[in-house]
Parts: C-alpha cells; sequence; structure tokens
C-alpha cells in the first residue's frame, strides 16, 4: 500500500525549476531512502509533501488524502525537517506538551517518545543548551507524538555520534517493521545502505531511480575482483582482451571489473599462472550513487 504517494511534483523558484515532474511512492512496511547531491531538491520535495511549500504542478498524497484534508495531521504524518524548529528558551517537555495539546494528544505519549527517543534526563532543560544531536532527538521525538502511520526525516543522523546514529538506524528499522512508511534523506551512505530497502535517487530536481535496494545494488555491477597473481601483466593482458577493465591495485595487486572471479581464474590457469588472490569486491552504495549521479553535482572540486 502506498503511503506517500508523489505524482508529477513540479517546483520553480523564478526561473530555477529546483523540483522537475518528479512522481514516486513511498509503501508500508519500508524504510525509503530517498538520495541526491546537495541541490538535488529532496528538502524542497518533503516539503511540499506537508504543504510547507505550494507545488507549481502535480499532487502528494498521504494515505490517498491531501496533506491539507488530514484533519489531525500529527496522528497521520510526523515529520523532522528542521532540527532547529524550536524556540531555545522552552524545555524539552514543554515543547512536547505544547504540540501535544494543540493536537488533541494525551499527555501521557509525551512521556512515552521521551522515552524511546533517550531524551528523559533531558526532559526539563531548554532546547537552547543542546547540541545538534539533542536536538536531532527532540525533532525525532516530536515527529513521533501522534504515533502517526507516515514519517518524514531529512537528514536525522546530523550531528549525532556513532551510537545516536546507529540509534537512528535501529528506530528507523523498526518504524518500518511495525508497518509504518518511512522516507529518510542521509548523506552518510553507509547507513543507507543499512538502513533502507528502497531507494529514489534524485539529481537537479529529476528522478535517476526508484528501485529497491537489492536491484540497485545489483545494476551497480556487483563491484570489482582484486587478484593478485605471480604475472600480473601477462594476466591483465588476456583479461583485457576479454573485455575486462583491469586496472592496477594496491602492492602488485590488479583490480578487475567486467568479468567474473571464476572467468579470471580460468583465464590464469590457461596462462599456467599461480593465484595467491581472488577476492570479489561488493560495490559500495557510496560508489553505486556517486557513478549515478555523477552528472548531477552542482559543485564540483578539483583534487590537485
Amino acid at each position: 500500500m502506498a503511503m506517500i504517494d508523489v505524482t508529477g511534483l513540479t517546483k520553480r523558484y523564478g526561473s530555477t525549476t529546483v523540483v522537475d515532474d518528479l512522481s514516486f511512492t513511498v509503501r508500508a512496511g519500508q524504510v525509503t531512502g530517498f538520495l541526491g547531491p546537495n541541490g538535488a531538491g529532496k528538502t524542497t520535495t518533503m516539503r511540499m509533501i506537508v504543504r510547507l511549500a505550494a507545488p507549481d504542478g502535480g499532487s502528494v498524497t498521504i494515505d490517498g488524502r491531501r496533506y491539507s484534508d488530514l484533519p489531525t495531521p500529527l496522528t497521520e504524518v510526523g515529520t523532522l525537517l528542521d532540527a532547529g524548529a524550536v524556540h531555545g528558551a522552552r524545555k524539552a517537555y514543554d515543547h512536547l506538551l505544547a504540540l501535544a495539546v494543540s493536537n488533541g494528544l494525551p499527555r501521557r505519549r509525551v512521556d512515552e517518545v521521551l522515552a524511546r527517543t533517550g531524551m528523559d534526563s533531558a526532559a526539563r532543560k531548554r532546547a537552547g543548551e543542546f547540541s545538534l544531536g539533542m536536538r536531532q532527538r527532540l525533532g525525532i521525538a516530536a515527529a513521533l507524538l501522534g504515533d502517526p502511520p507516515v514519517l518524514i526525516f531529512d537528514e536525522p543522523v546530523n550531528g549525532l555520534d556513532p551510537e545516536g546514529i546507529r540509534w537512528v538506524r535501529e528506530l528507523m528499522r523498526s518504524l518500518a517493521a511495525e508497518g509504518r512508511g518511512v522516507l529518510v534523506s542521509s548523506h552518510l551512505m553507509s547507513e543507507m545502505a543499512q538502513t533502507a530497502d528502497h531507494l529514489v535517487v534524485v539529481g537537479r530536481g529529476k528522478l535517476i531511480a526508484d528501485t529497491p535496494m537489492s536491484d540497485f545494488m545489483r545494476a551497480a555491477g556487483g563491484g570489482t575482483v582484486q587478484v593478485r597473481v605471480d604475472d600480473p601483466g601477462a594476466l591483465a593482458l588476456r583479461l583485457t582482451a576479454a573485455g575486462a577493465t583491469v586496472r592496477n591495485g594496491l602492492e602488485s595487486s590488479l583490480v578487475v571489473s567486467g568479468v567474473t572471479a571464476g572467468e579470471i581464474g580460468a583465464a590464469a590457469a590457461g596462462l599456467g599462472l599461480v593465484l595467491s588472490e581472488l577476492t570479489p569486491q561488493r560495490a559500495s552504495l557510496e560508489d553505486a550513487f556517486m557513478e549515478l549521479t555523477s552528472d548531477s553535482v552542482e559543485y564540483q572540486g578539483v583534487v590537485a
């Protein structure tokens, strides 16, 4: 079941189109990773889902309804788009209590989300005293307050230490396991690789990929094979002739792509060479993402 359905979404600021005819779905019981380079339109898209920005074209529904038609939005969709969107003088408990009361939620939900986010001990502290990581936890607590079936998180691990990052990963997985639809953006590819079931990748406002994580990684080519052999030059010539791509690796190894480990072994055996290493290297999500979005990066530095 589609929890968020984005159809033909378009947003322009002046002559610049920041989201361009974008369509995708976020389904129940899944973590959907929302990826793209800086300036790709991810945050703008999330803001349009919850009507913080008005689209110039297209539509968004949450469980079949527009956000503006939801009677109590906080109980339908929880969002963390800006961890700093809390008055610095307000205590964490009071901030959550104000949200609960204004949305007709019981006071006990404040204590429950403080406990779930590990904020119990900081409940009576002012938000202005919090680190970025603590503000992220408070924002997540606010998103969970209405116990919504749909959750949207924009860069929720910013400012968190390794323990906090791991906690967010486990939280996202647990929320999806409860049957919720979770949309989360992040620049930490290693975390997305361990967290997301499905990927939506955008660049310059356009959809680049909308696919299960497993299919995305499979399409990335399965990585490379690291090879150590007694005559690397001879093997490199044979593999290149067979259509493989071969480059020099560390400590006289070869890094081979375009053929399987079995084909490399057979080529070495045909030349009478002795292999001391034949190690498949699975492509990382970061490598696959960088290759896919290389033409969509707005600002590119030069490494001397």
